[in-house]
């Protein structure tokens, strides 16, 4: 409402509002959004409808970050047509305009009919919220080489026989330049010393370190690089936490946001199952492991902070306990 409004105060009409405005859905979370500009359109400023798809298709473009389904919601039609009675009767409009011309001008078969349309009709009824991210969108992504290739191979294949030009790779990676030049100082000198500086503005001529693999003087380098930034971040955790780790122990870290399908859980588990192991047998040669957590949880998102309250719980047991002592620790780093 307020990106329509805005626009109004600058421009005439809606002419030129993919233009001056795009709007990027992050995954089928507000794929609603799709649906809500096109009653705004139509109900409130009165465009026809083929003209407000127009619009809300250049406007809008979908990055879908994975394939696993927790990404490609799907909500129950009923519970659409109880709570947002106009946009379900949009969506139904939108559906049978795109599934009446891939009919008409694509010849597409009964089986493809099913699969590309926004209603889920295998058992219970269900908005796929994918497919309306796809169909009102007019550039989809993937975010590395890999999985856009798989995103036309799977969940989007008849979608992408429909539209061949519609998904596009961004890819979402972390650059050489931030992760190796910035957050690594000590490798960076390593490497410049063994290959000179041409990597730093071309990432290709890192492949020269292959010669290097055997190279024992440079390899107890590279294991002194590695000591030296375990031990800053040892100094960080004394510091801030008031926890002493052993930089020569193994450092098992997971740091991202906390959210059930990255599976936190599943690594505390793992390590309350490593606890008992080394508990219930002392006598076994065990490898030293430091656990690092750490990553925000969503405000609302009561599971995550559940995770999060967990593993700080499980760091209190495991940290106090002098039977796992020096072979074992948990440590959530805060913020």
């Amino acid at each position: 409402q307020d990106i329509l409004r805005r626009h109004l105060q600058q421009y005439p009409d809606f002419t030129s509002l993919p233009d001056k405005v795009s709007i990027q859905l992050n995954d089928t979370h507000p794929a609603i959004s799709i649906a809500e500009m096109m009653r705004l359109l139509t109900d409130i400023h009165g465009l026809d409808f083929d003209d407000a798809w127009e619009l809300t298709r250049n406007t809008f473009s979908y990055t879908n970050h994975t394939l696993l389904p927790e990404a490609l919601e799907s909500w129950p039609v009923p519970l659409l047509e109880r709570l947002l009675p106009r946009h379900m009767q949009i969506i139904y409009a939108i559906n049978a305009k795109i599934l009446f011309t891939a009919r008409k001008e694509k010849k597409v078969e009964d089986q493809q009919i099913r699969s590309i349309s926004l209603i889920d009709e295998n058992g219970e009824r269900r908005v796929r919220m994918g497919n309306l991210a796809f169909i009102g969108s007019h550039s989809v992504n993937g975010v590395s080489a890999l999985h856009t290739e798989l995103m036309k191979e799977t969940v989007f294949a008849d979608l992408h026989r429909l539209y061949p030009d519609r998904i596009n790779n961004k890819t979402n990676g972390i650059t050489p330049r931030r992760w190796l030049m910035q957050c690594n100082p000590g490798l960076t000198g390593l490497v410049r010393e063994a290959i000179g500086d041409d990597f730093l503005d071309d990432a290709e001529k890192l492949k020269a370190l292959d010669g290097f693999a055997q190279d024992s003087a440079f390899r107890d380098k590279f294991a002194e690089v590695k000591r030296l930034n375990k031990v800053r971040l040892a100094n960080l955790v004394a510091q801030r936490m008031g926890i002493r780790v052993d930089p020569s122990a193994m450092f098992d870290i997971q740091i991202k946001r906390i959210h059930e399908y990255k599976r936190q859980l599943l690594n505390l588990i793992e390590a309350v199952a490593l606890y008992d192991q080394i508990r219930s047998h002392p006598e076994l040669d065990w490898a030293p492991r430091v656990k690092f957590f750490a990553g925000k949880a969503a405000p609302s998102y009561h599971n995550a902070k559940l995770i999060i309250k967990l593993a700080n719980d499980i760091a209190r047991v495991i940290n106090n306990d002098p039977s796992v002592r020096g072979l074992l620790k948990v440590v959530f780093i805060p913020n």
